[in-house]
């Protein structure tokens, strides 16, 4: 069976009630107004928030951040790739790289630079994998926690926020 991938803008109101629902039913939560507040920031261009569809059934979607939460992007203007999902059963078919293609097309006009961070656990390996053989490399700034730097010795809780940055040139 062939399917159909489309990739759209979050542009509908519709749409807020089409994530909520997705997300939900595979049990993955945002807290109340997330969607929300995204949608209100594509208005305003600070955030681009994509959808990818599955024969008109939401797959996964992903956000670039204009103005990224990560210090070292903020003080060099460079965007970054936030909060990439693409549900499971649509895995492998090429969601994830038309999201980042839209994300480094936006980039590329804008900043010339892309930015994403990527967690360090199993469960981000098919990410990170991703994100290399698209180009990115390491931002050489180490690890960091809650957008803090984890200095030597220090501990911290191997969990969703003990993230690495990568970042790629768009100008080659």
């Amino acid at each position: 069976m062939n399917a159909t991938i489309t990739i759209l803008p979050f542009r509908e109101e519709v749409q807020i009630q089409q994530l909520y629902d997705a997300y939900g039913s595979r049990g993955i939560q945002r807290p109340k107004g997330y969607f929300e507040k995204c949608f209100h920031e594509n208005e305003y261009e600070s955030r681009f928030t994509f959808i990818g569809y599955v024969n008109g059934q939401v797959a996964g979607c992903s956000h670039l951040k204009m103005k990224s939460d990560y210090p070292p992007f903020q003080e060099q203007g460079i965007p970054e790739i936030n909060d990439l999902h693409v549900f499971p059963e649509f895995q492998r078919m090429g969601i994830a790289s038309r999201l980042f293609d839209e994300f480094e097309a936006i980039a590329s006009s804008r900043t010339g630079r892309i930015g994403v961070g990527v967690g360090l656990y199993q469960d981000y390996g098919k990410a990170q994998m991703m994100y290399c053989k698209r180009g990115y490399m390491l931002d050489g700034n180490g690890i960091y926690y809650n957008n803090v730097r984890v200095d030597p010795g220090a501990t911290v809780q191997v969990d969703d926020d003990l993230v690495i940055y990568l970042v790629k040139d768009l100008k080659k």
